[in-house]
């Protein structure tokens, strides 16, 4: 099948699950009546159900079972927290304007678009021009404004609608404004992660755990981006569910005491190796990959392990699962190393899950600009004997050289490591000056002898003080259920064989509804014992639906089917009734009283189909 052909498929493909989740009311366009807003959905009945449904799992998963301390934020938060974490400055996509209509465009997707559409569709291309499309696609992420607007205009690309010619690219900030209060000297953004909101209470979930490390905290919450042109329906949008997680961890030890219970564990990773070298993704052992230096570090491979464990289990087919290394030029410069759990749908490759090991960063940002020390503490049971670096920035000559810029000249030379400290001392000796980048004034500058003392000294010390690493795992939970959506959609042919029908394929754990109750007729004995199993289902929390339309048992199968629901119970005597599981379509005689039990136990995971069946007779319809 040739390229053009493979994208009819999956957009046809597409189009049918879109078409279900939207007739079944999966999710509706926000403000539908009014004509709607790009990028804004509501979850309707199922679909609410299946993400609560997902939230849970999640909860079970990772705060119960890694004993987490889950908290929860503000979406309004001030504009200085943002400031110390970089979102101000840096949070932003390239955009570029329709010159006469002023319709805003993302300009990587203008491009990425022309040169996917040159590759699918022309016949005539040159192997020399597909190369070069195809590095332009893998170079995207790496573009300045001026390379990206140098290639929008060298492929002679417009605007999408109207035709006309475009501007030169240029930043735009993708956090909501805001202000709080009503005299509006307060500024403030619409989150666009829940993460800050974990770190600025470090000091506070330190003290709660005992001040002891490692510890993990967790958010669930709703962030913003005010996306330039979103597209791609549940995919990117401007208001979304986040589930995030800051495991903290000593950054001379992360080992992880658990690594063992998923270290046999294999499954598709992309290292950065295979991905330069144009290789596929292979499988490897999650211990392997740690123990090769694949992966970082212990604390690193246990949660890429989880989160496989998490996703596996949810639903997510493993062969359209990989964990994908980031590229040198991808990771942020104090990042140890970043992986990101991608999974295929009809839109390709989608990134859901992120799992970087983010160094010290969050903590020494939020403590150089709040003046509070995000720290922890490690007792010695003997005093040691420890040789210090005092760096001591003369203020009087930075402030005579650098003016306006002294404070961030003397923060980053507080900041200094060792390695490079005692680099600046020794070219300060020979040379009497030295270069130094300044990272929040993007520049190298000149620092002399006579502005900065850099010595070591021998002190007995009784503790030590560090700042945490953090291990961040940050979940796009509607990414996650749209590919579940996909992953869990197919036909099938109805009993005739003149028509298919859809059904959700979902795990018990997932579906909107646990089972659907019928009365194969309009008969008040039937009706009085489907409303009896009702109530038992309820007592023991089983989400259900009863439906006493009365039209044919296959038609009411159908509906069902495609709500994704696994079990119908079929009333067709006042002492036992018909089960039928989805997916096979088999069908087993159960008591009544036995039916709620029977649910809970498929519906919790406690029991397989399969095991049930070695309990209960079989019934042919």
């Amino acid at each position: 099948m040739d390229a053009a052909q493979e994208a009819q498929k999956r957009e046809a493909f597409r189009q049918a699950v879109v078409n279900t989740l939207e007739r079944r009311l999966f999710y509706i366009p926000s403000f539908k009546i009014y004509r709607g807003v790009a990028g804004l959905y509501d979850y309707a009945p199922p679909g609410c159900a299946v993400k609560a449904n997902v939230l849970a799992f999640w909860r079970q998963h990772f705060v119960l079972e890694e004993n987490m301390l889950e908290v929860d934020c503000p979406c309004v938060t001030p504009e200085v927290v943002l400031k110390a974490s970089g979102h101000v400055e840096k949070f932003t996509d390239l955009m570029v304007k329709d010159e006469k209509t002023g319709t805003c465009y993302r300009a990587d997707h203008l491009l990425k678009d022309y040169c996917k559409e040159k590759l699918e569709k022309d016949t005539n291309l040159s192997a020399e021009k597909t190369a070069e499309l195809k590095h332009v696609l893998a170079m995207l992420d790496d573009f300045s404004a001026e390379e990206l607007g140098a290639k929008i205009k060298g492929y002679g690309i417009t605007a999408p609608d109207t035709k006309n010619a475009l501007s030169d690219p240029y930043p735009f900030n993708l956090m909501f404004q805001t202000s709080i209060g009503p005299s509006g000297i307060s500024p403030g953004y619409m989150r666009p992660e829940t993460a800050q909101g974990i770190f600025v209470n470090f000091k506070d979930l330190y003290y709660y755990n005992g001040n002891k490390l490692p510890f993990a905290a967790a958010q669930i919450g709703q962030a913003f981006r005010n996306e330039i042109s979103p597209r791609q329906g549940l995919l990117r949008v401007r208001e979304f569910t986040l589930a995030e997680i800051e495991h903290f961890v000593d950054p001379d030890d992360k080992s992880h005491p658990k690594f063992s219970e998923v270290s046999k564990l294999e499954f598709l990773m992309f290292p950065r190796e295979d991905q330069v070298s144009g290789r596929q993704a292979r499988r490897i052992p999650i211990g392997e990959a740690v123990s090769q230096g694949i992966v970082n570090n212990e604390t690193l491979g246990y949660f890429i392990g989880r989160v496989y464990l998490f996703l596996s289990q949810l639903g997510i087919d493993k062969d359209r699962l990989r964990f994908r290394q980031h590229l040198a030029n991808e990771m942020a410069h104090y990042a140890a190393d970043c992986w990101d759990a991608e999974i295929e749908c009809s839109y390709g490759w989608i990134e859901c899950v992120g799992i970087a090991d983010r160094s010290a960063y969050d903590l020494r940002a939020h403590t150089d600009k709040s003046g509070v020390a995000l720290v922890a503490q490690e007792k010695f049971s003997e005093p040691r004997e420890v040789e210090k670096l005092i760096i001591t920035p003369v203020k009087k000559e930075l402030g005579l050289a650098f003016k306006g810029n002294q404070k961030m000249v003397v923060e980053a030379l507080e900041a200094m490591g060792e390695k490079e400290a005692m680099g600046m001392k020794a070219d300060l000796e020979v040379k009497g000056e030295a270069e130094f980048l300044v990272c929040t004034l993007d520049k190298v500058v000149t620092i002399k002898k006579n502005m900065v003392s850099i010595s070591k000294e021998k002190k007995k010390e009784h503790q030590r003080v560090f700042t945490p690493s953090v291990i961040e795992l940050s979940f796009g939970i509607g990414r996650i259920i749209y590919c579940l959506y996909e992953h869990s959609f197919y036909t099938r042919a109805n009993k005739d064989g003149d028509e298919q029908l859809n059904v959700f394929r979902f795990p018990p754990l997932v579906a909107p509804i646990k089972c659907t109750v019928f009365p194969l007729v309009q008969n008040q004995q039937y009706e009085e014992v489907a409303k009896k199993i009702a109530k038992s289902l309820t007592a023991v929390g089983i989400s259900y639906k009863i439906d006493i339309t009365g039209t044919s048992i296959g038609k009411r199968y159908a509906r069902t089917d495609e709500l994704g629901v696994p079990l119908a119970i079929t009333v067709d005597s006042t002492t036992s009734v018909t089960v039928r599981e989805r997916d096979s379509k088999q069908q087993i005689r159960v008591n009544v009283d036995e039916v709620a039990s029977l649910v809970k136990s498929v519906t919790d995971g406690v029991s397989t189909w399969n095991d049930i069946l070695w309990k209960y007779p079989t019934h042919s319809s």
